[in-house]
């Protein structure tokens, strides 16, 4: 997609502009009609141009799936573009899921922060809420795309999407499910301040069972 195209479409869709990228909620795309810079057709053209061969599911889910999850209301999913040649660099997807916590996990501090927005089952140390989930998130690597931004910038353009609606309808918790690899753990725990809650086993388009870890964050 060319600059100018982005520049048509700052002006005319709901757009959040960080320091390098801007974010586009594809409900904008959805929504319109009659307009040759928005609408489905040219939403599904620029799905075309991802690819992320390092998680095929990342890229089958927002190139097979996320428009339709967007229209029935189970997550919304957002394109990240750099603003420097306005390309696609990444997306992410949000949804609003329960999650059931054991509370040994936490610090005081974290657990009075938790007890604000959940039920405390006391028999089983446990509280149920509601929280953010990032269900998806991913760097386009095609053509290079990739070095256009860092993990840390996408996974922030997803923090700050929250806070938005934070903002308008409260809830403090994230959370986020990711495989148990060294190095996402550390990006997660160790420079981005999510806490392990809990593990579970989940398959593949390929059928392959594989365990995913529960990290959550709280605002």
């Amino acid at each position: 997609m060319a600059q100018k195209k982005l520049e048509n479409l700052w002006q005319k869709g709901r757009k959040q502009m960080l320091n390098d990228v801007t974010v586009f909620n594809i409900r904008e795309y959805l929504s319109a009609k009659g307009d040759k810079d928005l609408g489905e057709d040219e939403l599904r053209q620029i799905l075309s141009e991802f690819f992320c061969d390092k998680n095929p599911d990342v890229e089958r889910f927002l190139k097979e799936q996320s428009i339709e999850f967007t229209k029935k209301n189970q997550s919304v999913t957002y394109l990240v573009f750099s603003n420097d040649d306005a390309s696609l660099v990444g997306y992410f997807t949000l949804a609003i899921k329960p999650i059931t916590v054991n509370a040994d996990n936490f610090s005081n501090t974290m657990k009075r922060k938790i007890a604000r927005v959940s039920e405390l089952d006391e028999e089983n140390g446990t509280y149920t809420l509601s929280a953010y989930l990032i269900a998806q998130l991913g760097k386009n690597y095609k053509d290079g795309a990739n070095e256009k931004i860092t993990g840390e910038q996408l996974l922030q353009a997803a923090i700050d999407a929250i806070k938005e609606l934070q903002y308008m309808a409260g809830g403090m918790v994230i959370f986020l499910e990711a495989e148990d690899k060294e190095k996402l753990m550390h990006f997660y725990e160790d420079e981005n301040g999510f806490k392990k809650f809990d593990v579970r086993e989940a398959k593949s388009n390929t059928d392959k069972i594989h365990k995913l870890v529960q990290l959550l964050k709280v605002m």
